[in-house]
């Protein structure tokens, strides 16, 4: 199976870049979209490269790289009835929420912006950057991603 290239988008109050360099991997959690969770579920593989984007930021944009290190598994959250993401219709024998691990490769010296994404040559297809355009993950072409961990290399000193 080819690899595969993704973005996905957090509030970096909720979960950073920073967060994710800090423990190394995690799970993504919470995801209550049935498009995203059918991503996560179906399509994300061991491998496959992530950029990290800082939604509700500011200024917002991709903050840096993942890694899926597990593949899509019940989210364990739906079952907790003190979680805020816990939903009393998905039961452990048929799980309704998934979610995936990722592991931190890179962390980008500042932000690349909406507004420098919006100027790159070849990103003008770029999901993120289209109108309406309101998943938190969402798969996104080799070449987008390459072009923007370009643009968030070139920072480094």
């Amino acid at each position: 199976m080819p690899k595969r290239y993704w973005l996905m988008k957090s509030s970096p109050v909720n979960y950073s870049i920073q967060d994710l360099e800090r423990e190394g991997q995690d799970h993504w959690d919470g995801v209550r979209n049935y498009t995203a969770r059918n991503f996560m579920r179906d399509d994300m593989k061991l491998g496959d490269l992530v950029l990290f984007h800082h939604s509700n930021a500011k200024p917002p944009g991709v903050a840096g790289i993942a890694t899926v290190c597990r593949e899509g598994y019940p989210d364990h959250t739906a079952f907790d009835r003190k979680s805020q993401y816990h939903d009393p219709k998905s039961k452990k024998d048929e799980p309704r929420w998934f979610m995936v691990d990722l592991e931190f490769a890179e962390r980008f010296e500042d932000v690349v912006s909406m507004d420098e994404m919006r100027a790159a040559k070849g990103l003008e297809e770029l999901p993120v950057l289209q109108r309406g355009q309101r998943l938190s993950i969402m798969p996104i072409t080799r070449k987008q991603f390459e072009i923007v961990r370009r643009l968030g290399r070139a920072r480094r000193k």
